[in-house]
This record gives structure tokens, sequence and C-alpha cells, in this order.
């Protein structure tokens, strides 16, 4: 991420502290006033985010402080939104279905919901199916929804293990040839992709983004 201004720095501080009124204060006021950039607004949110699920790991945050983050994401998500869609372009054609959901035993949504706005405004369909989703809610949501591109989020590392066993059911339900799999949250990489089956990780949405178009032929 490019170096942050004094003011993007303090937005940062405020969300990663959980000081809710000034950090929603100043992201209205940077996106309805400054006319800042959404999409750097919303990268913000993720630094704050990285900060504040680091500081879970480390017991000096619990779920409630999760709970007020994603609040804060949502909120600040839904103006930042809006703004971004009304760039130039008519609305495209869809690119392709993407299914995407956090894997049980994690919580965590932020990963997942920034990833879904991207996607959604780069002219996917996107269906979350939210968080702590059990293998079996995955297996029928597929087959409902058909969707090109399943994505899994985790934050936690007991995510890795929830993958590899969700990837492994899709197996064993004879439709892991129907769509790409990518994983994307926390610390993952290359060997994580690997252990649990994945076609590739993401460690950005801007990432998730490109794979979605390369598996969809869309021109990225």
């Amino acid at each position: 991420m490019s170096e942050m201004n004094d003011q993007e720095r303090q937005l940062v501080e405020w969300l990663s502290d959980m000081n809710e009124d000034d950090a929603m204060a100043l992201a209205k006021r940077m996106l309805l006033e400054e006319n800042a950039n959404p999409m750097r607004v919303l990268e913000l949110c993720r630094a704050a985010m990285d900060i504040v699920g680091k500081r879970f790991e480390d017991g000096d945050y619990f779920l409630p402080e999760l709970v007020l983050a994603g609040e804060m994401l949502e909120s600040i998500g839904a103006i930042a939104k809006p703004l971004i869609k009304s760039g130039p372009g008519e609305e495209q054609k869809k690119l392709g279905r993407v299914l995407i959901g956090t894997v049980h035993g994690d919580l965590h949504d932020i990963g997942k919901n920034i990833v879904s706005f991207m996607l959604d405004i780069n002219g996917f369909d996107v269906k979350d199916i939210g968080i702590d989703v059990p293998v079996k809610t995955f297996i029928s949501e597929i087959n409902d929804y058909k969707p090109d591109v399943v994505a899994l989020s985790g934050f936690l590392t007991l995510a890795f293990d929830s993958m590899k066993e969700t990837i492994e059911e899709f197996e064993k339900e004879g439709m892991r040839g129907n769509f790409k799999i990518m994983i994307g949250g926390g610390q993952i990489d290359e060997a994580v992709r690997a252990y649990t089956g994945a076609d590739a990780f993401g460690v950005n949405a801007v990432e998730a983004v490109s794979l979605c178009k390369g598996w969809t032929g869309a021109a990225a």
C-alpha cells in the first residue's frame, strides 16, 4: 500500500483502536466532502482490519472488537460502494458467478466483504453466504447457484484445515471440476494453497479480481 498521509494514518489508527465515532466521522468527511478515492478508503479500512486481526490473534482483542470492526467497515463500505459504481462506463454484462464464504470455525468477514465489493464493482455476480459456513451449506449453495468460482475465506490458521476439508468434500461430491477455487485471508501463501488443494490464493482483493477475470476469460 502506498505511503499514507496524516489524515489516512489517522483513519487507520481510529479504526484499529475501535474509536468508532471519530473514525466514522472522518471516513464520511473524506468520502462525501473531500471526494477521496473510495477504493483508497476501502484500502485504508483493510489496513486497519489487518491490525485488528493481529491484535485478535495476539489476544489483545476479542470477538466484540472483531464484530465492531466489521460493523464499521460495513458502514464505510455502504458509503464508498455507490461512489465507485458511479464511475465512467455503463452497466457491464456480468462476467461470471462467484460464491464466497468464510469457512466453518472462522468468524472473520472483513476481507471477504472487501473481496465481494471488488468483484461486484468489477462486473461479477457475487453471492456471499456469510461466515462460519458448514461444508454442507457450501455444497447446497453450489448446487443451487452454479458458480464459476468458489472463494473460501478464512483468517485464523485453523481455517486452513476447514478449507482443506471443504475442498475434499467437493471432491467426494464429484463437483470439484465444475468451478475454480480461490482462498484468501490471513497468512495464506503457496504452501497453504497446496495444503488445501485450492486452485489459487489471493493476497488481496485486487488479486482476487484478477484471478476471477483470468478464469472466466474476461480481459483483465
